[in-house]
């Protein structure tokens, strides 16, 4: 089989533009992931903002997408049934001679098409945030910005890629690329050959790799580490709008938010590493990002109130600029590269954007009857009693609660396996509803969800995952174990 493009990798950015090139009619997609599920790499930590734009440099391509992104999420999030807020953001001063930073960041934001900036002062920034420090001298504020679930935006664009027509291809690795002389890529990958005609080249802080493979203009990325801590939901409501420090050189600095779902998130440092699958955290790591998050907003309990800390990957080209474009010296290989921040609030705009160069290069013809919504999976927590009850008198397993932190009952885990790129392990489950967020971080839940898993999909228990690889959670059995 030769596809017409084949994607490589279904993080955000790829799924982004698998959904777009699902429009078109007689073009066969396919997506090589090599996790064991989308969403496995940059995608799934990050801060979960949607930016508002004024931080790009003014005329950047990262600008432009990142401002056309912002607004594109309203819609999409309403397509794909995904939570989504625009909570607003405010980059805070707190020394008074850098006050003028804050009006070269309206400017900023001005020129790239950002709507309603406006500068505080110190009074109007703790009426806004009366947990700022007491160092306050005055903010910005950005009412566009936003929070959001990357996991489920992630998710949600595939499920809707796949269910268009786009074959996702997990736990498949490519190692080698090579164009023979009838133009047809062949790619290398540890399950076999696959041929297309086309190459999207989304492979995040590995996207370098395979750009140097085929084009003599070389780029490089550098894997710049962000540690996080996210803390407990009694923690949701500290502040309201995301608190940016006024950013630097290395990026947007340590932030403090609330999350779509209740918690309150802290991070990232910015920390460039040498090796691109290092996600563990420091002690340094984490310790910075407290010291510098207390800096903008006061009596932060991190250390008290943390249920888990992590540590995501931001793919920094040395130009600090999005690359995408057609490759001249490899036709039909096309870059979507150093996708760092802002790459999540502009992915929509990507995938728009390379749907687009596809639709003019290609001569593409859009379908009759693409489908552009998603339905997703219910959340029981926030039913009426009315409406739960008569959920559990139509399927029972909405009675039956697995997860109590965060109120997750069986029958979201059994739409999680058994919708489109359904989850095959813990993460994939706990990512697409949140069964192991909680406070006690999988250590109820764990278990309940491996013999769902077990029972639905006919894994052994041996063989479940936490993440995919050699994650697992059973190494064997006991004499007295049960089938």
């Amino acid at each position: 089989m030769i596809y017409d493009c084949l994607i490589i990798g279904a993080g955000v950015t790829g799924s982004a533009v698998a959904r777009e090139l699902s429009r078109y009619k007689d073009f066969n997609v396919g997506v090589l992931e090599k996790g064991e599920d989308v969403c496995s790499g940059t995608s799934k930590a990050n801060s979960a903002i949607v930016h508002a734009g004024f931080d790009a440099a003014e005329g950047s391509l990262m600008a432009k997408m990142n401002v056309e992104g912002n607004e594109m999420m309203d819609e999409l999030c309403r397509d794909l049934d995904i939570p989504f807020k625009r909570n607003g953001s405010m980059v805070v001063c707190i020394h008074k001679e850098e006050l003028d930073g804050l009006k070269d960041l309206y400017n900023r934001g001005v020129a790239n098409g950002v709507k309603d900036l406006k500068i505080l002062t110190k009074e109007e920034c703790l009426e806004l945030e009366p947990n700022l420090s007491d160092n306050v001298e005055g903010a910005l504020l950005a009412p566009t910005g936003g929070i959001i679930c990357p996991f489920l935006l992630n998710i949600a664009m595939a499920e809707n890629a796949n269910v268009n027509g786009v074959d996702f291809r997990f736990n498949t690795e490519v190692e080698a690329l090579k164009r023979d002389d009838k133009g047809i890529w062949h790619i290398r990958t540890n399950n076999g050959e696959y041929l297309t005609k086309n190459i999207v080249n989304a492979a995040g802080v590995y996207a370098d790799e395979f750009h140097n493979m085929v084009s003599d203009t070389k780029i490089h990325i550098t894997p710049r580490r962000g540690d996080y801590c996210l803390l407990d939901h009694e923690m949701g409501d500290f502040v309201s709008h995301t608190i940016f420090p006024q950013p630097t050189k290395l990026g947007k600095g340590v932030l403090v938010s609330p999350t779509v779902h209740g918690n309150l998130i802290v991070g990232p440092t910015a920390i460039d590493i040498e090796d691109k699958d290092a996600t563990a955290t420091t002690a340094d790591g984490i310790n910075d990002l407290m010291e510098k998050a207390g800096m903008h907003v006061r009596d932060l309990p991190i250390r008290r109130k943390v249920i888990t800390s992590f540590a995501g990957l931001r793919a920094h080209e040395d130009h600090h600029e999005f690359i995408i474009d057609w490759v001249d010296e490899a036709p039909g290989f096309f870059d979507c590269a150093g996708i760092e921040s802002p790459g999540l609030t502009s992915s929509p705009a990507i995938g728009r954007k390379v749907g687009n160069m596809f639709k003019e290069k290609l001569g593409l013809v859009e379908k009759t009857d693409w489908i552009s919504k998603r339905k997703g999976i219910v959340e029981t927590k926030n039913l009426s009693i009315e409406e739960r009850n008569e959920l559990i008198k139509k399927n029972p397993a909405y009675g039956n609660i697995i997860c109590r932190c965060e109120s997750i009952t069986e029958g979201e885990i059994l739409d999680a396996i058994h919708r489109p790129l359904g989850a095959r392990s813990l993460d994939g489950v706990k990512r697409r509803v949140r069964a192991g967020m909680g406070r006690c971080q999988a250590g109820f839940c764990s278990p309940k969800t491996m013999e769902i898993l077990n029972r639905e999909l006919g894994i052994p228990m041996e063989e479940i995952t936490k993440s995919g690889g050699r994650s697992n959670i059973v190494l064997e059995r006991t004499k007295g174990g049960r089938d």
